[in-house]
């Protein structure tokens, strides 16, 4: 009797589960067959080729060159598109994942990534320019041996970068922002950074406090967009279509030269840049970040009190097999730092399922997993730290071990378990800032964008941790409330 009745919620709850997943992981299919929508990964920190706006879209009159190349390329070829902001090296990831149908990102077309991708008809050429603190005496790359130089993980100048290490013999710090990195130049933690020149020098000319040094740039490359190798042929076929039309016509040139040439598109000085000012500019974006993050927060947990309360019922279920799939899967789980296991279902999964995993979705099972395995931990805990007497007692009365549970050890066990709990929702919460990695726009994804537009990395980040100082003291108000309550 017993092992039939949890066998039936077990198996019920897989089944609404796989339901739900499986209703989720279908892409809409709002656009016409005349029009195919295509999923394209960029980067979110990549000025001028990507400019976002401060709701961390492209809606702007100025969203970057190949932003700007793709509204125009998709209005002549009759296709829509979807972008996926992320890292360079999440691009490039969720490109071999089949997650994103392209990346465009400034991507250079060099021999290694011709082995594993397609490439469009090149539209720039790009090359590596070296940069320094203003006050810095480096002019040339023989002056950098035994110090640290940084790059972005998976670009060109991170390429450069390694081949050239023995050489010259710096070290190398990788990062997945260039506004990160170049913050990292101007504290003097690196001696010299190395991106794509024009982002190097649309960065400076808009308020950046560094110098190129370099005089031309190094091992200057073509720059296209990169497709899946051997698939996604009618893009490829459109895409290159479009490139041949807008040089046909001198549209890209004219794009180009708008990002490149004069002070049209650079930022305003004027703008206010204290504390009070940089919130009332960057209000609704945080607002949005923040909305996000609560959101993810919520449905995080209430998935992970679901699987954490399956897995700590069978951890204390007098059945050896029960036990150990609870233990094995608390273990894996609480093994995998939570980036890996994001990248995994974000990136690994729709290798295997065939099918892309949707980027909300993908965060949700991220943290079900991760933080349902620590709450089936403290719910297993909280059950065996109920007195053994209570357990024979309410037997001895006759009640079925599933009554017995839900009628007298739960709600014992539930009072020892708060403020574990409390605590993992807390952890929750400042846990969704790691989805960012997979290009979550939560709050600090927000942040991160908002910095790459102003550069006041202090300020906006003392701003981010007091929203998330503000939100973890509610919460702990609110625990200690219910604590007392119970009590």
């Amino acid at each position: 009797m017993r092992r039939i009745s949890w066998k039936k919620i077990f198996a019920s709850w897989l089944a609404v589960l796989a339901i739900a997943v499986g209703w989720l992981l279908v892409e809409p299919q709002s656009a016409s067959a005349a029009e195919p929508t295509y999923t394209i990964a960029t980067n979110n920190t990549f000025e001028p080729f990507e400019i976002q706006d401060s709701k961390g879209g492209y809606s702007g009159k100025n969203p970057g060159i190949e932003i700007e190349m793709l509204r125009e390329i998709a209005k002549h070829e009759h296709f829509k598109y979807k972008l996926k902001p992320m890292s360079f090296n999440g691009d490039l990831q969720a490109l071999e994942g089949g997650q994103v149908d392209a990346v465009m990102a400034g991507m250079s077309v060099t021999d290694e990534r011709k082995q594993k991708f397609d490439f469009s008809v090149p539209y720039y050429t790009d090359g590596v320019e070296m940069a320094v603190a203003k006050d810095s005496n480096i002019k040339s790359l023989k002056q950098l041996k035994g110090k640290t130089v940084s790059a972005k993980s998976g670009t060109s100048a991170a390429l450069f970068l390694k081949k050239n290490q023995k050489k010259y013999g710096y070290k190398i710090k990788y990062f997945d922002s260039s506004n990160t990195m170049w913050n990292d130049v101007k504290i003097g933690n690196t001696a010299a950074t190395f991106d794509d020149g024009p982002v190097l020098e649309y960065g400076i000319k808009t308020g950046v406090p560094l110098k190129i040094v370099t005089k031309k740039p190094i091992d200057a490359q073509p720059v296209a967009i990169g497709f899946q190798k051997g698939k996604n042929l009618e893009m490829q076929k459109k895409v290159n279509a479009g490139i041949r039309w807008l040089k046909k016509t001198g549209r890209m040139q004219k794009i180009i030269d708008k990002y490149t040439k004069g002070n049209k598109t650079a930022k305003s000085a004027t703008a206010d840049r204290t504390i009070l000012g940089l919130l009332r500019a960057n209000r609704e974006a945080l607002l949005r970040g923040l909305l996000m993050t609560v959101e993810l927060t919520i449905v995080g947990i209430i998935c992970a009190m679901i699987f954490g309360l399956i897995l700590g019922v069978l951890g204390i279920m007098q059945n050896k097999f029960a036990q150990a799939v609870s233990s094995v899967i608390i273990y894996i789980f609480r093994g995998l730092p939570m980036i890996v296991l994001a990248f995994f279902i974000y990136m690994g999964v729709p290798n295997v399922i065939g099918h892309k995993v949707p980027l909300f979705v993908a965060g949700v099972i991220t943290l079900m997993l991760d933080e349902g395995a620590y709450i089936g931990a403290i719910v297993k805990g909280g059950f065996e730290a109920v007195d053994p007497g209570q357990w024979e007692a309410a037997r001895s009365l006759g009640l079925p071990y599933h009554k017995a549970l839900t009628k007298v050890i739960a709600p014992q066990g539930l009072k020892i378990m708060v403020p574990s709990l409390v605590n993992q929702f807390i952890m929750t919460l400042k846990d969704t800032s790691i989805l960012s990695a997979i290009g979550v726009m939560e709050l600090t994804e927000t942040g991160t964008v908002i910095i790459s537009q102003n550069m006041e990395g202090f300020k906006m980040w003392l701003i981010i941790g007091t929203i998330y100082i503000i939100i973890i003291t509610l919460l702990t108000w609110l625990s200690n409330y219910i604590q007392k309550r119970m009590a």
